[in-house]
Order: structure tokens, then sequence, then C-alpha cells
């Protein structure tokens, strides 16, 4: 049986890496990550996880470490944010084409500069082609079933691909949540032992990362592009065996109040909490407005979030990445890109807010609604508006 308590997210999913027999965790410091690690290298000191905790000297070589472990055919978790996940940057990029199965929570954070130790996605929006499956986490509970999740969907061999949660750093990682902690038994019953497709082993050695000559690079790249593409069918079967399980159920777009909605705003992670009481009190006001939030962010859902949009003729897109010089955020130009050229599409609406920890309330997602609705009639010269700016 579960157990419900009431817990600071990040030992939650420190707990929910236990559950999970991580095997080895490399692990550097850094605001606002930190507690995820720390707390699991108390649960290795003490006992209560038998797995190898391994204090590295930088997130670099905490990655380094991660894709040795991995190649060698163990359960591998880290986590990470901000300028820690900046410098692991050389590195990301090799486990998810060489094909190494590992976890990472990353608890986003803003990134320099000015310094800042607030929460925005700017870091994980700078890795999104880094070839990682990635998920985002709306509250606690999303956030410990995600990480769960993530070792049972890049360990499966048809996907062998790393994976990625996202947690918004301080927003979520820092407060306490009622928060239901699944059984040890349930959580084994749901993730087999780890049992790779290929590994490092002395007595049937194999090469693994040799130079790819240009006679082999693109179709290593291809082959790669393809492996994420396919993971989205194991991910959503991943999913559902997790609802038969433990009862609670995911989906890569999820909607709210999206019936009849003539604007949707369009968001992910945990300012679609504040979004779905805005659109509560839009909706007691008479508008049309619903919301979708995106769970799944790599490989993108293309055809779930076609169908959520439905009919709706207005999506108002709230990204908290400013990309400068760019002509719209990342998520607004995901999107902008799907829809292109397909008749009856939406019109799409780029907005920038939350960065560098700034509160998203509810009367900034009524300005929002707002705005897209007067730029659906005459559309803007600027393709995104950051929301917020403080007059000087």
């Amino acid at each position: 049986m579960s157990k419900r308590v009431g817990i600071e997210v990040s030992i939650a999913i420190s707990e929910a890496v236990g559950l999970a027999r991580a095997e080895v965790i490399p692990a550097y410091p850094i605001t606002p990550q930190t507690h995820i690690v720390e707390h699991l290298s108390e649960m290795v000191a003490n006992g209560e996880l038998d797995a190898e905790f391994v204090p590295v000297e930088s997130e670099h070589a905490a990655m380094s470490c991660c894709c040795g472990a991995a190649a060698a055919g163990a359960r591998v978790f880290t986590s990470s944010s901000s300028q820690g996940l900046s410098l692991m940057s050389e590195i990301l990029y090799i486990p998810s084409t060489m094909r190494l199965p590992m976890v990472m929570v990353v608890a986003n954070r803003a990134l320099s500069a000015p310094i800042s130790i607030w929460n925005d996605h700017q870091d994980i929006m700078v890795q999104r082609d880094i070839g990682w499956i990635q998920t985002f986490a709306e509250n606690g509970q999303e956030a410990v079933d995600l990480t769960i999740h993530a070792f049972k969907v890049a360990e499966n061999r048809n996907v062998s691909l790393p994976m990625i949660v996202n947690i918004d750093g301080f927003t979520l990682s820092h407060v306490i949540e009622p928060i239901e902690l699944p059984d040890q038994e349930d959580v084994d019953k749901y993730l087999p032992p780890f049992k790779p497709r290929y590994k490092l082993d002395p007595r049937r050695p194999i090469t693994m990362g040799p130079v790819g000559i240009p006679e082999v690079y693109t179709e290593a790249k291809v082959a790669h592009d393809k492996a994420i593409k396919n993971s989205k069918r194991y991910i959503l079967k991943a999913w559902k065996e997790f609802e038969e399980v433990f009862g609670r159920k995911y989906e890569p777009v999820e909607t709210y109040r999206t019936e009849d909605a003539e604007v949707l705003l369009v968001g992910m992670g945990s300012i679609c909490e504040t979004a779905m009481t805005a659109v509560d009190k839009m909706r007691d006001q008479g508008q049309k407005v619903g919301l979708l939030k995106i769970r799944l962010w790599r490989p993108f859902p293309a055809q779930e979030f076609r169908k959520a949009v439905g009919k709706t003729k207005i999506l108002a897109v709230i990204d908290r990445c400013l990309p400068p010089g760019a002509v719209c955020g990342p998520v607004g130009a995901e999107l902008r890109s799907m829809f292109y050229k397909i008749p009856g599409a939406p019109k799409i609406f780029s907005f920038v807010a939350g960065l560098g920890g700034r509160d998203v309330t509810v009367s900034r997602f009524e300005e929002i609604v707002d705005k897209a609705r007067a730029f659906a009639k005459k559309r803007p010269r600027e393709l995104y508006e950051v929301i917020g700016v403080r007059e000087k």
C-alpha cells in the first residue's frame, strides 16, 4: 500500500529513486537540486539504499561517470540545474546517441547573467536538442511518478535512451506537499531489474563510441532520431501500465476545460496550476478559455497536440525562456512549425513570462488571453511579447 505523507518534493524524488533501486548515483551539488542528491547520499550512507554514491568534482564529471556506469550495465541516476546542466552539456549528447539509459531530474533554474537561483526554463531549453526523452512535472506527485516512469521507459530494450524529468526549481523542489509514496512491492512489480541491451564486459568485449567517420556519422544521427521518435509508443505504454499499478493517469498532452474554448493557454510545469485557477475565473465570467499542458516535451507529441487543440482558433503559448534575437520562444516556435500551412490551423501567439522566478499570477494569464484576442484581430509587429516588464 502506498503511504500519503507531507514531504519536501526534492526528498520525495530521492525516495522515488530509492524505490526504483538505483545502483549508481554520480552527483555534484547545485542549487536548487542539492536536496535530491544530498538525501540520496544519506540513504546510501545509512544503508537504506544499496547503491554507489559517487561525489564527483563537477557536473561535467558527474555525467561522464553516469556514462561509464550505464555502459557497464548499472541503473543510473543523477540530478542537476542551471549552470551545472550547462557544464554537463559537452557530455549530454553522448549517452543519447550511444543509447545509454539513465535518468536525470533537472530542477529548472535561470541562467546567468545576472546570477539567479530562481526558476525558469532557460537551462533546459538550451539542452532541448541533446536527444534525451524529456517530461515536465506540474507538482510533487507528478515529480515522483514521472521519476519512476522514466526508469521504466529509459531501460526498455526497445528504447535504450536517457531521460530527463523537469521540475521547477524552488517552486516545486523546496515546497512541502502531500504526496503518495508508492509501496516497494508495487514499484518492483512495475519496474523490473535492469537488463541492458549492450554493456561493457571483459568476457564479451565490444566497442562503444568509436570515431564516426563521414561515411557513418549521418546514419548514426538518423538512427538516433528514429529511436527517440519511436520511443513515444513505449512512453505511452509505460504510462498505461503505471495507471494499472498505481491508479494515476498521465497523457503526453493534458487538457483542462477545453470544451468549446475560443482561446487555449499552452504551458508546461508548475505554472499550469495557476493557469487552471485563471481559467476557472475566466470561465465564471463567461469567457471560453481552456488550458493545454504539455507533459511530454521530447519526443514532441504532435499528433496528440493537434487533437487536443481541436477547432480552437487562438493559442496563447507561455514560454519561460527568452532566446535573444529569436522570433519567439522555443515552445511557440515548435507549435508554429507544427501548424505551418495546415488548413484551418489556429493563430499562435507567443508570450514570455516568469523569467528568473518572477510570479506568473492569475491576472497575468488574464492579460495574456486579452492580448491574444487583440493580436488575433490585428497581428502585432513582434512575434512574441514579454509579459510583466516593469517600466523604468
